[in-house]
């Protein structure tokens, strides 16, 4: 049956084609380029007149900005916009791009009403299949996080499948997923009401008008360069979509923005002999590897196949997208799984097979922010199949960026700082990205790694600590060891184990943590970043007095744990700072930092040519010993004596010791390889928060028991000073708590693993932002900040000590609730054993 469809399919070469089905609609005022001059000057240059472009000047032109011009190359919504399949989901894993999602479907629904505009806006909500009771474990998890947004969803039973959607084969089925209020709509009509309204407020569009570069000075955006003519602006915003990579590189200072293109596949059908309803649900069916829609009573069907073709390496090729040639012999596994779920579609007359090019990022998630080279240069690309659903949200979060300094959320995850260099080389792009296009539907369990792309950075010891079983992840490029494999273990095994449950690798973990509490443990930290800070007078101390809240005019040798913080008193970065000498400091922060820090101290650095700052990550390996027997092993290597004088907490020296001399001397005291799951687990016992999972932009000190390194009275202002000083006279409205799950049972029960609900006296109070096992408790340790939801207005109030005391609380695990007791402070006594006085401080570790 199926190879009679498939040739069917194939002979469907006439009849209505996709441009008569998707052509752009009048409504939004263009400027035809020919026939109007450019302005000479603007405030603010989007380029690309996509669903992206159209949110940004939008949202933008909402919040009073003016001298807002917008130009497209080809037509509005002309390119990947057009083919879009016009699903809108609000069902993602990251808390972010929910809201963002959510956002998009509350301000698609209004805009007909607000432009007159037909946007073909229909709610249906959606059906997310589970085949297996993992990828239902993966649903309730999702299920819990969208409830608590305000997003109704439930988990349902193959049964109740059959009845919101009868044409649905259910059989193999475990359970599903229902997103209600999920919709479809036409996108290239939502980026045509954009467009409409962003004119309405003052916004000049121009269309046919290609951006040749962006003209840089002193790395600050100064205008552009068009076919037309030149534009004197301020502001630059990249939204060029599939062509978004090359204009970067085009600029006089060029910006990296890694993405890449691959071919998607969907088929249109004619309708069925009893025509779907406008309002039937969507299907996702993941481990199927489709998705499934109704299109004017037929069927839209498409999905993430396992073995996608990159397209477009070589650069951009067209001006508006057309119609790719059709692969049936490609997309063949996608059209037999929606046989087996849809069998009575086997009859139904295929009308087209859509070919489009759809670009997607290294790590799936989707590219926003302001450069890091230059300043004035913002981005919002790389929406890996989800450009409707996040559009509306994106562009608003970029809008408050620009015209705040700032968003409303966090959206580190999404931030454009996250990549390197090394990310965003074509051949590096081409091969992940084969990888993340079947990862979209793939299960994703916790702890996995991407497998392509690696070993771009590694540690002078990296061959070394491999052949001593280390099995790795990668951090900003960076291989770092999980753990250390021991000979008798099942290698293979282990590599395929994937659980929500206990993991495979418990064990060995537990041995590490043991080793690093009573003997010692090295743990190569190499791919920590490392700046220098030096100046030839008094410049680099004031400057970073300025830039960091702690008080760092302290001893040379000393080290200083700080935060670099915002206007908002929020963690632009969490670090360790070292005095080498007078005027010279040097500055250890998170791996992922190193293109964010970078930015932001270049920013805010003046220009003067006796201040330095110098990258020297490259320079340095970095081992950390760890446990009682620690001093013993460096005491036996150093010509200092290790005593408490000598080498107090918080205190650096160097010397010129090599891993092998640390391992060799070390083995009379026990020493073992440890790696950054034990590190987790130790961090998280401790109560010491990580920037990028517990801190970030919009979480201060003083939110995180961290007033200690804050020195309001160091006698000089720094940013962020005044927010934290009117935070500390009002009062926080969330604080980072220690959660001990008590009813849990390691064993048998889903793991936490962060992002989880928590519920105080039985109401929501917020989310884990991590969770480790605890190998001396015995028990799950979350961390998570709480907040004071209002149950009359849901408005945050003021979190004190006694609130959080009083409170009874539980953990929502996919769905199942654990009771645990919230802490405030490290359980100190409940878990460290007698320590030697002259032990190393656990509070030095930096790690996740």
């Amino acid at each position: 049956m199926f190879s009679r469809l498939l040739s069917v399919a194939r002979r469907q070469r006439t009849g209505r084609g996709w441009q008569n089905w998707s052509s752009g609609r009048s409504g939004a005022p263009a400027a035809e380029a020919h026939s109007v001059a450019l302005p000479a000057q603007a405030h603010v240059v989007i380029c690309g007149g996509g669903i992206m472009g159209t949110s940004v000047a939008y949202h933008l032109s909402k919040m009073g900005w003016k001298d807002i011009v917008l130009l497209e190359q080809g037509r509005l919504a002309a390119g990947s916009t057009r083919f879009c399949a016009g699903i809108l989901s609000t069902a993602r894993h990251l808390t972010i791009e929910q809201k963002m999602a959510d956002y998009s479907n509350k301000l698609y629904q209004q805009l007909e009403q607000e432009t007159g505009i037909q946007t073909g806006y229909i709610r249906t909500g959606s059906i997310f299949l589970a085949q297996t009771q993992d990828r239902l474990i993966s649903l309730k998890r999702i299920n819990s996080r969208l409830n608590v947004i305000g997003i109704p969803s439930e988990i349902i039973s193959p049964k109740k499948v059959a009845e919101l959607h009868p044409l649905l084969n259910v059989h193999d089925l475990v359970g599903a997923m229902h997103v209600p209020e999920d919709a479809v709509v036409s996108s290239a009509d939502v980026a045509l009401a954009l467009a409409s309204a962003a004119s309405q407020n003052g916004v000049q569009i121009y269309d046919r008008t290609s951006v040749l570069h962006v003209m840089v000075k002193k790395g600050q955006v100064t205008g552009v360069e068009t076919d037309k003519g030149q534009i004197e602006c301020q502001y630059f915003v990249n939204c060029a979509g599939q062509w978004a990579y090359e204009l970067g590189l085009s600029n006089e200072e060029p910006v990296s923005i890694p993405l890449h293109a691959c071919e998607h596949f969907y088929l249109l059908t004619r309708p069925l002999e009893t025509p779907l309803q406008s309002n039937t649900p969507t299907v996702v069916d993941a481990d199927g590897r489709i998705y499934i829609r109704n299109w004017q009573g037929g069927i839209l069907s498409g999905g993430f196949e396992k073995n996608p073709k990159p397209i477009f390496t070589e650069g951009k090729n067209q001006l508006e997208i057309q119609n790719l040639q059709e692969d049936w012999d490609h997309f063949e596994p996608l059209l037999s799984s929606l046989l087996r779920r849809m069998p009575e579609l086997e009859t139904l007359e295929i009308m087209k097979l859509v070919n489009c090019p759809e670009t997607f990022t290294p790590d799936m998630r989707c590219i926003m922010g302001e450069s890091p080279a230059v300043q004035g240069y913002y981005v919002l690309v790389g929406m890996n199949s989800a450009g409707l659903s996040f559009a509306g949200g994106a562009g608003r979060y970029l809008a408050e960026w620009m015209v705040h300094g700032y968003p409303s959320e966090s959206i580190w995850e999404l931030d454009l700082k996250r990549f390197g260099a090394l990310q965003s080389s074509r051949t590096f792009l081409r091969h992940r990205v084969m990888e993340v296009m079947p990862l979209l539907y793939d299960l994703k369990v916790p702890r996995w790694d991407f497998q392509t792309g690696r070993q771009l950075r590694t540690s002078p010891l990296y061959d070394r600590l491999d052949a001593q079983g280390a099995r790795w992840m990668e951090k900003h490029g960076f291989e770092r060891p999980k753990y250390f494999v021991p000979p008798d273990k099942d290698l293979l095994a282990l590599e395929q184990s994937k659980t929500f449950y206990k993991p495979d690798w418990f064990d060995i973990v537990e041995s590490e943590v043991k080793c690093c509490k009573e003997a010692v443990c090295v743990i190569d930290m190499s791919s920590f970043t490392k700046f220098e800070i030096t100046s030839t007078g008094d410049q680099a101390l004031e400057i970073l007095q300025y830039l960091f809240s702690n008080d760092l005019d302290v001893p040379v040798g000393h080290i200083v744990h700080t935060g670099m913080l915002n206007e908002g008193g929020g963690y632009e970065n969490d670090c360790s700072i070292a005095r080498l000498s007078k005027r010279s400091f040097f500055m250890i922060s998170p791996t992922d930092q190193q293109v964010h820090c970078w930015a932001w101290l270049k920013k805010h650095m003046p220009e003067d040519s006796n201040l330095l700052l110098e990258d020297v990550t490259w320079k340095y390996t970095a081992l950390n010993l760890i446990g009682p027997r620690a001093v013993d092993v460096l005491s036996e290597l150093s010509y200092a004596p290790m005593t408490p004088d000598h080498f107090p907490s918080l205190f650096c020296k160097y010397a010129l010791h090599v891993y092998n001399e640390v391992m060799s001397v070390g083995q009379k005291y026990g020493i073992r390889n440890a790696g950054y799951y034990a590190l987790r687990s130790l961090r998280i016992e401790k109560f010491f928060a990580f920037w990028g999972q517990d801190l970030n932009t919009l979480t201060t000190p003083l939110e995180c028991g961290r007033e200690s390194r804050v020195k309001l009275d160091k006698g000089m202002d720094f940013i962020g000073r005044d927010a934290l000083l009117q935070q500390k006279q009002n009062g926080v409205y969330k604080r980072l708590t220690m959660f001990i799950l008590d009813d849990h049972d390691t064993d048998l029960d889903l793991w936490p693993w962060w992002g989880e609900p928590i519920y105080r006296n039985g109401q929501y109070a917020g989310k884990t932002t991590s969770s480790a096992y605890s190998y001396t408790l015995e028990r799950h340790v979350c961390l998570g900040f709480v907040h004071n939801f209002s149950e009359d207005t849901g408005e945050e109030q003021v979190v004190t000590a006694d609130f959080i005391n009083r409170g009874e609380y539980e953990i929502d695990i996919a769905g199942h609730r654990f009771q645990a007791k919230a802490k405030l402070y490290p359980v100190t006594s409940l878990f460290t054993h007698k320590r030697r006085k002259d032990d190393v401080e656990l509070s030095d570790l930096h790690g996740k």
